[in-house]
């Protein structure tokens, strides 16, 4: 009988973690709070300094081959998740690459966000000219090539932080005119916003104390979703040759120089590749729990 209890009593606890789990991002939050602590404090938590080289290290593996350093006793240092090409230690180097992401999406998000959203609120609350204007850029925008566009930036000013900044400020902005024109469509032709008009109130109170914050939800969520996209493409960059210069780490850049040894050193590039996977599946689940969270339609599902 307190066999059965206690099997309850465990499957009870089992399943209502699972709701918590369901209602609630924990895992995509802990691995965002990760990537933010890892970034903000990389110089006391990285083991070793990222730049420093070591031929006795080179492609060193990591904790699950430790007979390795044993048969090479002049390694005096021990890498967590290996060493690459050079003798550099990995963990450290993704931990430093988790600033250099972290930074690069935040101020080609925020750059964007201002952006899009300006234009967005103009695009549906003016109509007109503006709106047809706002649209069809938009619309030739998404069909420039911007791969194409960024090896060509990166050819002409070279390559640096900057540079790829800028380059990921120019695609971060697109995706919020669209939707938020949508909003500002639906919004501006509600009671309130009208019996604002009808009471003499100027176009930017309107916008800023009536129109924005019905669409600072939508904007909430956009931003989540850009930032692992941003993220993403600055990997791709780096990866390409187009992105951070060496030897800065950067975890596009870690996958790049790890290619050529694969099939001996595998760690080099699986582990960054591990990373921003994780990161951007994160921000892609924070992004649909906010959606879910904030949408009172959805939030019942729940």
């Amino acid at each position: 009988m307190a066999t059965i209890t206690r099997s309850y009593s465990v499957l009870g606890w089992t399943l209502t973690a699972a709701r918590f789990m369901r209602r609630w991002p924990v895992l995509p939050a802990l691995v965002l709070a990760t990537l933010v602590l890892g970034a903000v404090f990389a110089p006391f938590v990285a083991p070793h300094d990222p730049l420093e080289q070591s031929l006795r290290a080179k492609n060193a593996p990591g904790f699950w081959n430790p007979n390795w350093y044993a048969e090479h006793p002049r390694v005096t240092n021990r890498y967590i998740l290996g060493a690459d090409h050079v003798g550099r230690d990995i963990l450290s180097r993704i931990i430093f690459g988790a600033r250099i992401s972290l930074m690069v999406a935040t101020v080609a998000v925020t750059s964007g966000l201002l952006v899009g959203a300006t234009l967005g609120l103009f695009s549906g609350w003016y109509g007109g000219v503006i709106d047809e204007l706002i649209s069809r850029t938009v619309d030739i925008w998404y069909a420039i090539p911007f791969l194409l566009v960024a090896l060509v930036v990166v050819i002409v000013l070279g390559q640096s932080l900057a540079v790829m900044m800028g380059v990921l400020a120019l695609v971060a902005w697109t995706g919020f005119v669209r939707n938020v024109r949508a909003e500002v469509l639906t919004l501006r032709e509600r009671d309130y916003v009208l019996m604002a008009r009808v009471a003499g109130a100027s176009t930017p109170r309107i916008l800023l104390r009536h129109i924005l914050p019905g669409v600072t939800n939508t904007i909430m969520i956009i931003a989540t979703l850009n930032v692992g996209g941003l993220i993403l493409t600055e990997a791709t960059l780096s990866f390409l040759g187009a992105g951070i210069p060496a030897p800065t780490p950067a975890w596009g850049l870690m996958i790049a120089e790890g290619r050529d040894d694969l099939a001996t050193a595998w760690w080099a590039s699986l582990f960054p590749g591990l990373a921003i996977a994780l990161v951007v599946m994160s921000f892609n689940f924070m992004g649909d729990w906010l959606r879910d969270w904030l949408d009172p339609r959805l939030r019942q599902l729940h």
